[in-house]
């Protein structure tokens, strides 16, 4: 027998104890584990700690105001996902701007309808749940994945494991993509729009590698970017099993897939340009084939199939 689902949790951010007793009632009473907070820096800590499924917050409190609560909650790697309901007797068309422009997904005016304001938690809940699990099952899966908005150069989201990754290859403070990868993001988008391939970005750090590919372009200017580490170590040890190579063989191969000469092969390895000539000639007849290009092409195959 299955354990029940544990409730999902509401927290509620508002100066007035009467507009937090008519909104706690009523989320309790459908459902909800509900918290409180009475000011701007106990939502923070709250929010950080306890991790929410929503946030109801209200825009105007002394001292710390909902738009900067919202502005920080976004900040944060460990809060930026929450869905933000605004709650606020301003319908100013500046407020409601303001009010998106912080992080808000929606927004319901005061005086509070303890209807509307249930309707408007369960669609938000819903969708951040999807996404949510769409986030885990990636990482689960070891998919480093993370989404670019290519005009404003914002990270929008990323997996744990993306983000470990931009940390430990870029410095990235998780919230701005690094010029390069912009760089990069900008050219391979504009070969994408022109129907061409859009080749790869490899950058390394001593002997690891790390190789982001475009996928898929929202149309909200986002862009979905698929990351993986690669070393030439783990690549080289593939092919050795692959191939019934021995391993100077086996790295003689690699780094012919990699385009090198002999002569580069020869710098890399310790050898001479002749003993990188003999590997070869075991490699092709170890794979039946007759020239380095089809030699390559069979280890860049093989590497491509085994994701290094």
């Amino acid at each position: 027998m299955s354990e029940p689902a544990a409730p999902r949790v509401v927290l509620i951010v508002d100066d007035i104890p009467d507009n937090l007793a008519l909104l706690h009632d009523a989320l309790d009473e459908a459902g909800y584990a509900v918290l409180v907070a009475t000011d701007g820096a106990s939502a923070l800590t709250r929010a950080a700690r306890q991790q929410p499924d929503v946030i109801l917050l209200d825009a105007l409190m002394p001292g710390m105001d909902g738009f900067e609560v919202a502005r920080r909650l976004k900040a944060d790697f460990g809060t930026a996902h929450i869905p933000i309901v605004f709650m606020t007797g301003l319908t100013e068309t500046e407020h409601v701007v303001a009010a998106f422009d912080a992080g808000g997904i929606d927004y319901v005016t005061k005086p509070i309808r303890p209807p509307e304001v249930l309707a408007r938690i369960a669609a938000h809940m819903q969708g951040a749940r999807q996404i949510s699990l769409a986030r885990n099952a990636l990482d689960a899966s070891g998919q480093a994945t993370v989404a670019v908005h290519l005009p404003s150069g914002n990270v929008v989201w990323q997996t744990p494991l993306a983000r470990r990754l931009l940390t430990d290859f870029l410095a990235t403070d998780g919230e701005r993509a690094p010029q390069a990868l912009l760089h990069w993001l900008a050219s391979a988008a504009t070969a994408r729009s022109e129907g061409q391939t859009a080749l790869p970005l490899s950058l390394a750090v001593g002997e690891r590698r790390l190789t982001f590919s475009l996928h898929e372009h929202t149309p909200d200017g986002e862009w979905l970017l698929g990351l993986r580490e690669e070393s030439d170590r783990s690549s080289i040890d593939a092919l050795m099993p692959a191939f019934g190579l021995t391993a100077r063989e086996a790295e003689v191969l690699y780094w012919v897939s990699k385009g090198k000469t002999n002569r580069d092969v020869g710098d890399i390895l310790g050898l001479s340009p002749r003993t990188v000539h003999k590997h070869l000639e075991h490699i092709f007849a170890k794979l039946g084939v007759e020239t380095r290009t089809a030699a390559a092409t069979l280890a860049m195959n093989k590497l491509r199939a085994n994701g290094d």
